[in-house]
């Protein structure tokens, strides 16, 4: 056999099934495979500062063949795009070629000012029974967990008493912030969800921050989130009493000593889009700490209003208004009515706005009112009669 043929049987390995067998074989699953075979790439470059070429040697012809593979099978290329630690496979731009150009390119901040997340595991395979304590025992120690006890232990509180439910995680749009969720046995709650950008893949992607119930913390991506929370996890249901009664207490306590927050305010869309057009009753709701017809400047490129003009159709001046526990009332009471549509922006990106509801803007104003005197709470939305009715 020439050099040639046992060249041609090496670039057909691209899943490694011809590297040393001499250790003890273990069952592993073809995701794992995939993402151990790519890990001996990413291991090449990390030592040798380049990326394997065909030809030099057999070890690194064998490294650069299934390297190509990867990059020629767009299914192969998206699951690996999260142990993708050098970007091998960005090939719109040229590699890297050197540690430098490595670390001069971290987009993502991978390699950022989080010592923790240095020592995260991103090449080796994931495994479904790896157990809690192992995964959690990598994130970083929350410095003002403090402000954070409550909420988890309130959180347990709704649980046990009936407040909250578990529910099956079945969409990555479950993923909101100040939304607790169930990890491998433990709450963790999301503070902050992070831009949220459509990847060269088509799918999702961005950092969240998550606070752990045991006093820890990470800044995790999005994809990484979703996929451990679809193999052992869960969501948490928003509460219906305590929280909103919290806040509703809150809110209306107005001092002479207090000030103007904000202002709830109330939008028409009025744009040219068909599908957005033949929507009756499309309005959006929100809340500004600047006056409104400043927020509402440039709506045309803002997916946030639809990418259209808009038209004010009232206003509401608040005082102590805390605007997360404002969105998350307002999204519970009309939940069942928000607009379900993907807006593009200019660069393509998708998005979904979550501050639209269908509903006539006589319960809108209706459903304010009973905010501000505190009387939500007795009522709900009745979307069959289309009107606000008592509980």
């Amino acid at each position: 056999m020439n050099k040639e043929d046992l060249l041609k049987i090496l670039e057909d390995d691209d899943l490694g099934l011809l590297a040393d067998t001499s250790k003890k074989s273990q069952v592993i699953t073809p995701d794992e495979r995939l993402i151990a075979s790519f890990k001996e790439i990413n291991d090449f470059v990390r030592e040798n500062k380049r990326e394997p070429v065909a030809g030099q040697g057999i070890q690194e012809h064998r490294l650069a063949t299934r390297l190509k593979s990867i990059r020629s099978d767009q299914e192969k290329a998206g699951a690996l795009e999260e142990h993708d630690e050098f970007k091998l496979l960005d090939i719109t731009e040229d590699p890297p070629d050197s540690v430098e150009a490595i670390l001069n390119s971290d987009e993502i901040d991978i390699l950022g000012s989080d010592d923790e997340e240095l020592f995260e595991i991103k090449n080796v395979p994931l495994r479904k029974n790896r157990k809690s304590s192992d995964y959690i025992a990598r994130r970083q120690k929350c410095k003002d967990f403090s402000k954070y006890e409550k909420l988890f232990q309130r959180c347990q509180e709704d649980l046990a008493a009936g407040r909250r439910k578990l529910l099956k995680f079945t969409t990555e749009k479950q993923v909101e912030a100040n939304r607790f969720f169930v990890l491998n046995g433990m709450l963790l709650y999301v503070e902050e969800v992070g831009e949220i950008y459509v990847n060269k893949y088509g799918k999702l992607n961005g950092r969240q921050k998550c606070i752990f119930e045991n006093g820890t913390e990470s800044k995790m991506l999005f994809r990484s989130l979703v996929q451990r929370l679809y193999e052992n996890g869960h969501a948490v249901s928003e509460t219906k009493d305590s929280d909103e009664q919290d806040f509703l207490d809150n809110f209306n306590i107005v001092t002479d000593d207090d000030s103007k927050t904000g202002y709830i305010y109330i939008l028409r869309s009025n744009s040219d889009n068909p599908k957005i057009q033949s929507i009756e009753n499309l309005y959006k709701v929100g809340f500004s700490t600047t006056t409104v017809e400043d927020r509402i400047k440039n709506t045309d490129n803002d997916p946030t209003y639809l990418m259209g003009p808009v038209k004010l159709v009232a206003t509401f001046e608040c005082y102590n208004l805390n605007p997360q526990k404002f969105e998350q009332l307002i999204h519970n009471f009309f939940g069942q009515t928000c607009l379900n549509l993907d807006i593009y922006d200019n660069d393509g990106k998708r998005h979904a706005p979550r501050e639209w509801f269908i509903v006539p803007i006589e319960e809108i104003e209706k459903a304010i009112q009973l905010i501000i005197n505190g009387g939500i709470l007795n009522y709900k939305y009745d979307v069959d009669k289309q009107r606000i009715v008592l509980k």
